[in-house]
This record gives structure tokens, sequence and C-alpha cells, in this order.
């Protein structure tokens, strides 16, 4: 690990970060449900006597799903007001600019293998994406900009989010507000990283992820006895080969130069009986893209393809495709401010630049709005072990990166305000 020349004040707070963190991990919430969350955090804000507005956003998908396919789909959307977000407000010594550091709150649906004493107490639900660590790290951000808050011009809204795991809690929120009162100028988010070395950081200049969408689709066949096959249709059968087709749209009609991906996660037919064919079948997959022509052209035909097949082994289908989140584009001129505030905490051999991937993310949305960055806090360590990617069910983090996390948002805020 490298060596950070951190603030006293900061590495006073790294116990704290870290036992937060912990908190956090052993009881983490599925999005638009992340009602514990957001009262620890407004209750550390409030003890530490920081202004913020509780109540903000909630489900973000009726603002850019097709209300259509969102019904095909079976998906019963919640208010998009009034839920778990938060904006903690901090005013500089003098009138400025306004900047955003976020933190993510929601957590997965998916059972914890880490083995460690702070692992999720909750079955089935786990932080395995680090939205713990994001928590902490900007509520304690909060706390040491709260208190140098005389060494600044302008002001800093510290947006603690919901739903960002699939459900656009960032759009919803900025349909709440987020960007007025006072108008935002720019924004800034972190992102834990095992694949970056603990002490390192990492950004991606421009183009950073891609375009984030799902696809749903019903199979409709006709049921009947296993030994009969020749009196049914079978929907699963139908449904294994949609599966496969689908490949052919990123294989045979995507530009191999364009990367794209299709991912079916999720084929369910039948009701577990061996001796069943079953009548329907369905699939959810997502789609990611990074040019616009290339997911108007997946958009086109993954329902063509579907229903194709489907007719021609006499069955149905029936597509829903769920335009989600837009690539994420990092201002290049933000990521040479995040650069900048690294170098006297950690060196320039410790800031990396990193390649665009697939990945989704809200954040996106934000900054379609306004110039900022997202930044990569290195969490990974070889000699630990901890290495597992985000979404996997033995993903910790190192947390000697976390007083680092809180003193490059603090550091950026700065940065960006006082430049």
């Amino acid at each position: 690990m490298a060596v950070a020349t951190l603030d006293p004040m900061i590495a006073a707070l790294a116990e704290r970060v870290s036992r937060e963190r912990r908190y956090l991990h052993m009881h983490p919430e599925l999005s638009l449900h992340e009602t514990n969350t957001a009262n620890f955090v407004a209750e550390n804000l409030r003890e530490a006597g920081i202004p913020f507005r509780a109540g903000v956003g909630g489900d973000g998908r009726p603002f850019y799903m097709d209300t259509n396919a969102l019904k095909v789909a079976g998906i019963e959307t919640l208010p998009t007001t009034g839920g778990t977000g938060i904006i903690a407000t901090i005013e500089g010594a003098r009138p400025g600019k306004c900047v955003i550091l976020r933190g993510d709150m929601d957590a997965l649906a998916m059972q914890e293998e880490t083995g460690a004493d702070y692992a999720s107490l909750t079955p089935n639900v786990m932080h395995a994406c680090g939205h713990d660590v994001h928590t902490a790290v900007i509520l304690n951000t909060a706390r040491v900009l709260w208190a140098r808050r005389g060494e600044f011009a302008g002001t800093v809204k510290l947006m603690f989010q919901p739903g960002e795991e699939g459900f656009g809690g960032a759009r919803a929120m900025i349909e709440d507000g987020l960007l007025e009162n006072p108008k935002v100028d720019a924004a800034f988010a972190l992102h834990v990283d095992p694949q970056v070395p603990t002490g390192q950081i990492a950004f991606t200049p421009g183009m950073a992820n891609a375009n984030s969408d799902r696809v749903f689709i019903r199979v409709h066949g006709k049921g009947g006895h296993a030994a009969r096959p020749h009196s049914a249709v079978d929907s699963a059968l139908v449904a294994a080969h949609i599966l496969i087709a689908l490949q052919s749209l990123i294989s045979r009609e995507t530009d191999p130069t364009e990367s794209a991906v299709i991912t079916i996660g999720t084929l369910q037919a039948g009701v577990g009986a061996a001796n069943v064919i079953p009548e329907f079948a369905t699939l959810f997959g997502t789609v990611r893209t990074l040019n616009l022509d290339v997911r108007e052209h997946i958009r086109k035909r993954i329902p063509e393809v579907a229903s194709h097949i489907a007719q021609a082994m006499g069955a149905t289908a029936e597509t829903a495709y769920l335009t989600g989140y837009p690539a994420m584009i990092n201002t290049p001129e933000m990521c040479e401010l995040i650069r900048r505030a690294a170098l006297p905490i950690i060196g320039a051999e410790n800031v990396k630049e990193k390649p665009l991937g697939l990945g989704g993310e809200d954040f996106a949305f934000v900054l379609e709005k306004v110039p900022g960055a997202m930044m990569r806090l290195g969490t990974g360590n070889v000699e630990r072990g901890l290495t597992n990617g985000v979404h996997h069910p033995k993903f910790d983090v190192d947390e000697r990166a976390l007083p680092l996390g809180v003193a490059m948002m603090t550091a950026i805020a700065m940065e960006y305000l006082n430049g």
C-alpha cells in the first residue's frame, strides 16, 4: 500500500469511518428501502450540526422507462419523491460555486459469503458493491468540510442517494430539486475498486461506463405432459433458442470494433415438476452498449428475434425493452482536477487512468446536467485476498483505503471551490 499524506484530522477519523462502514455493512438495505441507513446518516448529520433535507427522491424509473414496457415486464414502480435520499448542505466562508459529493446507500439481493465478523446480518442482502464504504466516506467528508467551512468559498452538497442498483435514484433526486437552491456547478462521486491497489486512485476521462438497459421476454407456449411433447409447445425450449439467438446480435450484427453485451441473467420456466412441459417461460437480462446507434439497433432487433423464433416454434413472445442508465461521461478537466487534488496526498505514481468498462452507473444522470467525474478508490489487497470484484458474494475491501477516500473527497471539493 502506498503511504498517504493524511491531514491529522482525517487520520483521526480512520477508526470512526471504519466503524461506521462496518455498521452499515452489517445492516444492508435494498434499493428504495434504505430507511435505517438514511436514519443513521440523518442522526450523524444532526449530531454534527450539519443542515440537511431528508425524504428526497425515490424511484427514478418512471422518468426514463416506457410505461408500457414496465407493464409488460410486470414491474410496479414506487413513489418518485418522499424516499430515503438526503441532501446535506455546507456553506463556505463566502459566496461561490456549488459542488456535489455523492455517496449511494443501497445494497444487493445476494447472500454474503465473506465470513467476516461484520458480515451482513440480513439474509440474502449484502453490500457487495461497496455502497457502505461510499456512505461512510461521504459522511466523514461532511464532518471534515463542516469543521473547515471557513477555508473555502461556495457550497458543498452531500448527496446520500438511494436506489442506484437499477432504480435510478439519482434521476429521482434530480427531479426532486438536487441541482437547484443553490444551483449546482459540478459533481463528484467515488466508487470502490478492488482491481486498484489500496493506496491508489484511478479515473477514466471521457466515457467511463456503458448505456445500461434491461430486457424482459415472456414466452407463451402450450403446457402438457412430458411424455407427449408433440401435443404441447415447450416454452422452455423456445426460450433456450431465443437466449442463444440473442448472442448473434452481438457476434454477427454488431461491428466487432464496437463493444456491446447481452446477458440473460434469469431464465425461468416450470414449477419444479420433471414431467410437466411448462406453458410459460421468462427471460430477464441486461444490454450494455457504448454507441447509441448500436443501442438502438439492439433495442429494435431483440423483440424481432424473440417473436420470430417463437412463431417458428409454434409459440409467441412478448418483449419489454427497458431503457436504463445512459453512459457515464467524466469531464476530462474534472479528472485533471482529481489528479491535482491527489498529488500532495499520494503522489503522481499512485494516480492511474483506467480503461472504460461496460458497467452501469446512475451518476450518469447527474453528469448529463453538470460537469464532473467519478473517482475510483483503490480497495484491493492481493496479500489479504481482497481481489473479488463487486457483486461477488465474497467481495470485501481493505479498510485502510477509507481515510484516503475521505482525504480525496475533501481535497476534490476544496480544489474545485477554491480553484
